[in-house]
């Protein structure tokens, strides 16, 4: 008992240093982001220098038309997430529960994806999209997200572990298919979905390459667009004390919403199959 206790104590120690160790860059974007600008890191008290400022924010407010910015990244990743939540579940319960010839070639072609780097397709998706006529506009954002091979491997893994006779006991209640889906699998796979949602969210909120590409109005450009104007906000370069308030500006409804579903995201990953 003692030896185990031992043991704990220290895996509690080395997941707590661990942990500061994670959250250095971010502490450094904190106190950077509230140290007078005019100071350089050997004066003044290391931390925050002569005093706190909140100037750095005031400043890079100035910088973009942040409320547009994020008005455009909501949109952006809540129609992504809420088209994805239909395809990869009716693609998850087709490949974990229905028998059809080449199922296997077919999910094999699709989890293909996940080794492709994106930018490979930047190219064919950019024709797409002007094709279309949808250049610089929201729908450009998200078209290209509408489907997800890691949402179909989730899902697929998560239908596979509810038990069959659930199905077949709704079936001869009555139920059609899309009864089944809402009263059995769905209810089931909650945590699934919100693991699901918070990789979506995440990965999509932070996505900067195909938005500079396809956009050209500020309206209709993201936040990580927006901040990328802070790099050049004087002719010397980048103020890092703005670039930093900015970041923060950026990321914050992320941290807020994985501590609020940081449980929930954990426990999503260990009962649905993917490990």
């Amino acid at each position: 008992m003692n030896k185990r206790n031992l043991g704990s104590t220290l895996a509690d120690a080395a997941t707590l240093l661990l942990s500061l160790f994670w959250l250095v860059p971010l502490i450094f974007s904190i106190l950077m982001s509230f140290r007078p600008q005019s100071e350089p890191i050997t004066i003044g008290n290391i931390f925050f220098g002569s005093q706190i400022t909140t100037a750095n924010y005031d400043a890079a407010l100035l910088v973009a038309p942040w409320v547009w910015h994020y008005i455009t990244s909501v949109i952006f990743v809540v129609g992504v997430l809420a088209v994805q939540i239909i395809t990869v579940t009716m693609a998850g319960y087709a490949f974990a529960r229905m028998r059809f010839r080449g199922r296997n070639v077919l999910l094999f072609i699709i989890l293909l994806q996940l080794m492709i780097p994106s930018g490979v397709l930047l190219v064919q998706n950019f024709a797409t999209i002007r094709t279309l006529g949808l250049f610089d506009t929201r729908w450009a954002l998200m078209l290209p997200y509408w489907g997800s091979a890691f949402g179909v491997l989730l899902m697929r893994q998560t239908f596979r572990g509810i038990p069959y006779e659930l199905e077949e006991a709704a079936r001869i209640d009555g139920a059609n298919w899309l009864q089944i889906m809402r009263h059995v699998y769905i209810p089931l796979s909650i945590p699934a979905y919100v693991a699901f949602a918070l990789v979506s969210i995440s990965s999509h909120w932070n996505e900067f390459l195909w938005p500079f590409i396809v956009t050209r109005t500020e309206e209709v450009r993201p936040l990580t667009v927006g901040l990328n104007k802070l790099y050049g906000t004087t002719e010397v370069g980048a103020l890092y004390g703005q670039l930093m308030a900015g970041t923060l500006l950026v990321i914050a409804p992320l941290v807020i919403l994985f501590i609020l579903f940081q449980r929930r995201f954990i426990e999503s990953f260990a009962t649905s199959g993917i490990k």
